[in-house]
């Protein structure tokens, strides 16, 4: 990933337009106009050896010709000429080019980039529409008008999708700060420009339309540390199968599956939402709705019917309203007309003046736990100005020195509540024109607010000690011995033994010749009822050949089965080879539910986790949900949730609710099985029963593949490296070095309490003892692909564990320079511990292949500076910033910077 020289992309100092022309219609002449009619802040030079002026202007017969190099260059003439252009605008030093031009072959855009390569120049498309950044007043595009300045970024793969939403937001008078057509993506791509906007001051939301993603996992880095600093909202095309398929025709890229892709967004803590408008009602409320969002909702509204046309709304969208509590029934009572509805919603009946509805929200105020997200509908009466209640409303909602209210709004009308409306939205309230897109709002807000809490988890590939190991050794073993034997899946036997070797409970089978009176012989054994099935290499899914009996009462049942199966598999597969039967214990378990759990390879996001209903009808049924590995306890809770049968695991009536502990436990299994054997290629575990009592697996699929698909080092999103945690003797006690993890925040938040106000300023420059919850949060929960914390913990008196410093640096998104900072405990300065954590923050560094580590500190550090000096960092003093000095470590030997294309 790389952000290097996209700056001179979207704000450039000169410009080059190479093949302008003032041909009306055609895209050369619209790229000249857009240039010409932007203003930016230097010169834009037009190329184009049939001219020898355009519009008044000197007009260049190539790009030698050209008086400067231009920083950025807009390349729209014939696909055999880009990769000449481009070499001679890398040769003039121009540092990033728009390519529009369409139909380069895939041996063309490879010399494209290979000529780029060498300086570093960027490369947006080809084949795209362009971009417009409207603070720079830029328009490097033949987009049909320009974009108003603003604050949401709009990153799109569809070039006619650019030029509609264009016309869709001018209509609506929606300003953008970055507007990007990336077209086939051969250089920037959707990782670079979240790692740009993300740190863009001038951006409040990202808002991306998707249809195929490629590099999973820089993908995830650069979607997850954006979605830390703000609301990122995605269309991705092709929820059906033949919008897959579209996609795969535009793209020309693999199209992931659905469910996966919904995994991936929910786990970097975007947003997905379904449609183009959709995009603005969520960027709308994200970027306005501040407070806690509630599970539940309650309307308050002055119309009745409104109020039941948002309940129905919440109902489709699966927002719950809230049951009001007697005692909020009894506030509201005090202040509302008898004939209230006394329910939710909340009527407050049309004649309302403007202090019944801060009445009513100051007695909703103090029930805030149970009332969860408010809902106000207004709609316009004659009685009271629709302004004068927002006017009233407003400190109600934000009360001076307390926190807002959790309020969503609808305005319901046109000029009557124009005003009211528009005060809202100057005091920061969300604010909508009907109930209905209120409504969809909530329901955004709380998928955000799930999907932010998965984006702070951070879990290990292996599972959490305690229990015994799983036997990886012995999997990887048998993998490699089916491969041998030429196979590819694995019996059944063979694929129960898989699950045992991770501590899945299974049901015990035994194997048999293919012989009624040897399967007869071995049920006696076993004791009955059992379970007959056939075993066959050859045959994958028993039940669709007849190859499973359940429930055999008795020695000649199981002779009649097996005489009969052996009949039904042989027309039904005749060339299959028949290696036996295999028998096993009838499970009855009361009011047990059967569950899928499998595993498989998505061609983008590789190993992905699946879970759901089971059973064999588990295709029609289609109940099931996707997660991306590695998973933890509050992932694999996470996804269990998002399907139908969740609400039945957690029981009904007299059903008592089901062992979830032991479903994770298979969950948290599998996800450890994908990290350590990189030949599962597939799996299923159908049917997992489970009740209050536990959960057992009936039956097993496994299927390997040479190619080792699998592995941690396949996983979309970087595991939690707990291998690099390591403890040494230090001072007489255990000193713990590892990675912090989001499970530090009360450590972290008591270490940073416990620090001298002095070595706060000194290390942070600034005073602050205490941060807020988002600022701590931020510095625990980090992508260690692209940061890295290593703190020191030990006992504290109680043996409680605690932390006594921590080394952090944060690369930039090219690993060119990490910027490091070290803090330490008071107790403990002058003992070594920050030359210990230095040392190993500098080898993490120098193995990631980082070429530098730098840091500012004040003139008056004297024992940063010592250290550093120590270590054998230079330093001199900042350029710029007085009374501070920057300190540089190179970790690599020189080198020039090299990016992947």
């Amino acid at each position: 990933m790389s952000i290097r020289n996209l700056d001179s992309l979207f704000d450039p100092r000169s410009v080059a337009v190479i093949g302008a022309s003032e041909r009306p219609f055609s895209v050369g002449g619209t790229l000249w106009r857009n240039m010409r009619g932007g203003g930016i802040k230097g010169p834009v030079y037009p190329v184009n050896p049939k001219y020898a002026t355009l519009s008044g202007q000197r007009c260049h017969a190539s790009v030698d010709a050209l008086p400067e190099a231009p920083e950025l260059a807009v390349i729209c003439t014939p696909a055999a000429t880009v990769v000449d252009l481009v070499r001679q605008l890398a040769r003039r030093g121009t540092r990033a080019a728009v390519v529009i031009s369409a139909g380069l072959t895939a041996a063309q855009k490879q010399a494209m980039l290979d000529a780029a390569r060498p300086t570093l120049m960027r490369i947006l498309g080809p084949n795209c529409v362009g971009l417009l950044a409207p603070h720079a007043r830029l328009n490097a595009s033949f987009a049909h008008i320009a974009a108003r300045p603003g604050e949401l970024a709009f990153v799109s793969q569809s070039g006619a999708l650019v030029t509609a939403m264009l016309d869709w937001a001018e209509a609506r008078q929606i300003g953008f700060s970055h507007f990007v057509s990336l077209g086939e993506h051969a250089d920037v791509d959707f990782g670079d420009m979240l790692d740009y906007l993300a740190s863009d001051a001038r951006t409040r939301a990202i808002l991306l339309y998707m249809e195929s993603v490629d590099g999973a996992r820089k993908f995830m880095s650069a979607a997850r540390a954006a979605a830390r600093n703000k609301p990122v909202i995605v269309v991705k095309a092709g929820r059906s199968a033949q919008g897959q398929q579209a996609a795969a025709s535009h793209t020309g890229a693999l199209a992931a599956a659905d469910d996966v892709v919904d995994a991936a967004i929910a786990r970097a803590g975007m947003l997905r939402v379904d449609s183009l408008e959709e995009l603005f009602i969520a960027a709308e409320i994200l970027t306005r709705f501040k407070a806690p969002i509630g599970e539940a909702m309650t309307i308050l509204t002055n119309g009745g019917g409104a109020g039941v046309m948002a309940a129905d709304a919440a109902a489709g969208a699966g927002v719950p309203l809230a049951a009001l509590p007697p005692a909020l029934v009894e506030d509201l009572d005090q202040v509302l007309p008898a004939n209230w509805s006394r329910g939710n919603p909340i009527d407050i009946i049309g004649d309302a003046p403007a202090q019944r509805y801060v009445d009513a929200l100051h007695a909703l105020a103090r029930h805030p736990g149970e009332a969860g997200t408010l809902l106000f509908i207004h709609a316009p009466t004659a009685i009271v100005p629709a302004t004068d209640i927002a006017r009233a409303m407003i400190p109600a909602i934000q009360p001076a020195g307390q926190p807002a209210l959790p309020l969503v709004s609808a305005w319901v009308g046109g000029p009557a509540v124009a005003e009211a409306r528009a005060l809202f939205m100057q005091a920061g309230i969300a604010c909508y024109d009907m109930p209905e897109q209120a409504v969809a709002a909530i329901g955004m807000l709380q998928r955000y607010a799930r999907n932010q809490a998965e984006l702070t988890e951070a879990p290990p590939a292996a599972l959490p000690a305690g229990g015994a190991a799983p036997d990886a050794a012995a999997v990887r073993a048998l993998a490699q011995q089916v491969l041998a034997s030429g196979r590819d899946m694995l019996t059944e036997p063979e694929a129960k033994a898989v699950c045992e070797a991770y501590r899945i409970p299974v049901v015990a089978t035994r194997t048999v010749p293919a012989e009624p009176d040897a399967a007869a012989a071995e049920a006696a054994r076993i004791g009955f009822p059992v379970v007959l099935k056939i075993l066959s290499e050859d045959i994958s899914h028993k039940s669709d050949v007849g190859g499973v009996v359940l429930n055999l009462p008795g020695e000649d049942a199981v002779r009649e089965a097996a005489r009969a199966m052996l009949a039904r598999v042989r027309q039904a597969r005749p060339k299959a080879r028949i290696d036996g039967f295999t028998v096993q214990a009838m499970v009855r378990r009361a009011q047990a539910r059967e569950l899928i759990v499998g595993a498989s390879i998505d061609p983008v996001f590789g190993p992905v986790i699946l879970f759901g209903q089971g059973g064999t009808a588990v295709e029609v049924v289609k109940d099931s949900a996707m997660a991306l590995p590695p998973l933890n306890a509050p992932l694999a809770r996470a996804l269990i949730g998002r399907t139908r049968v969740a609400r039945l695991l957690a029981g009904y009536r007299d059903v008592p609710p089901a062992d979830l502990d032991a479903v994770v436990a298979t969950l948290l299994a599998v996800s450890q099985l994908l990290a350590d054997v990189p030949e599962v290629a597939e799996l299923d575990i159908n049917p997992l029963i489970v009740n209050h009592e536990g959960a057992i697996a009936l039956d097993a699929r496994v299927r390997v593949a040479a190619a080792r698909p699998s592995g941690a080092a396949r996983f979309a999103i970087q595991p939690y490296p707990s291998d690099l945690a390591e403890t040494i003797d230090w001072r007489g006690q255990r000193l713990t070095l590892r990675p912090i993890r989001p499970e530090d925040e009360a450590r972290h938040r008591a270490f940073l309490e416990s620090l001298d106000p002095e070595d706060i300023r000194l290390r942070l420059f600034y005073s602050r003892r205490t941060l807020e919850r988002s600022e701590l949060a931020r510095l625990v929960q980090i992508d260690y692909g692209r940061e890295m914390a290593f703190v020191a913990t030990a006992a504290g008196p109680g043996g409680e564990e605690r932390t006594l410093g921590v080394a952090r640096a944060l690369a930039d998104p090219d690993n060119v320079g990490a910027e490091f900072g070290i803090i330490v405990r008071p107790e403990t300065k002058g003992t070594g511990l920050g030359r210990i954590l230095m040392d190993k923050l500098i080898r993490y560094q120098r193995a990631a292949g980082t070429q530098r580590l730098t840091a500012t500190v004040l003139t008056e550090n004297a024992r940063m500076r010592q250290l550093g000096q120590a270590l054998g960092f230079s330093e001199r003093p900042t350029p710029g910033e007085p009374g501070t000095y920057e300190l540089t470590l190179p970790l690599q030997p020189a080198a020039m910077p090299k990016r992947q294309p």
